[in-house]
């Protein structure tokens, strides 16, 4: 089997990771967490010769979220996210006003995510894992030794979770069951920041460790 093209697109105003995740024999890709620079986006695409077949959610914060309004106008490919963030997801302009950014309107989600999913882009099979607690419909997309987690866990860090929805010992819980029982060799492509592995951060996150206790 084939292993995914993953390619990370760092962008906006919040450093957002966007990744393309394809599939180097039917050149079928989908994006993951579409954030402010939808032409950056599209123009990588286009450059690497893959066809773009949908939109992956890891979660409906508005710095992932930004950009699938224009890349759906240009695209017209479907949206899957978690039905417990489409709360999170109908309220992004409140988002917008929180933070301070330009009010982004991207259209309804066409499909819901849930935990167990069996994801495909190409011939590539990704299964869905919910890791709520930074927000209550997080996901993540694991599969071929990598896992796309959004912002449930960082290089050295975890997710916030100050924001409405956000839960801190649910999200520890969530780590340590959906994403410390991965293998430790797993890559762990994180929503902001460098790629990591499931077992450097067992070894290591002081938040998973106990060194920091919240």
């Amino acid at each position: 089997m084939s292993q995914p093209i993953v390619i990370c697109l760092t962008n906006g105003v919040f450093e957002e990771n966007c990744f393309i995740l394809g599939d180097p024999e039917t050149r079928d890709a989908v994006l993951i967490d579409p954030g402010e620079e939808a032409e950056l986006f599209l123009r990588r695409l286009e450059s690497e010769g893959l066809s773009l077949t949908a939109i992956w959610l890891t979660h409906a914060h508005i710095d992932h979220i930004s950009g699938v309004e224009k890349v759906v106008e240009r695209t017209s490919v479907p949206i899957y996210l978690h039905p417990a963030d489409r709360s999170l997801y109908g309220h992004v302009s409140q988002q917008a006003q929180w933070l301070g950014v330009r009010p982004v309107a991207p259209p309804d989600p066409d499909h819901e995510l849930a935990a167990g999913d069996t994801m495909e882009v190409g011939s590539l099979q990704f299964k869905v894992r919910h890791v709520p607690g930074h927000s209550p419909g997080g996901v993540a997309f694991v599969g071929h030794g990598v896992a796309f987690v959004g912002d449930a866990l960082f290089a050295g860090s975890i997710g916030r979770t100050d924001l409405p929805g956000g839960n801190t010992q649910l999200l520890l819980d969530s780590i340590r069951q959906e994403l410390f029982t991965l293998p430790e060799d797993t890559v762990v492509y994180p929503g902001h920041g460098p790629e990591t592995t499931v077992g450097q951060e067992k070894r290591s996150n002081p938040f998973l460790t106990g060194e920091i206790r919240l």
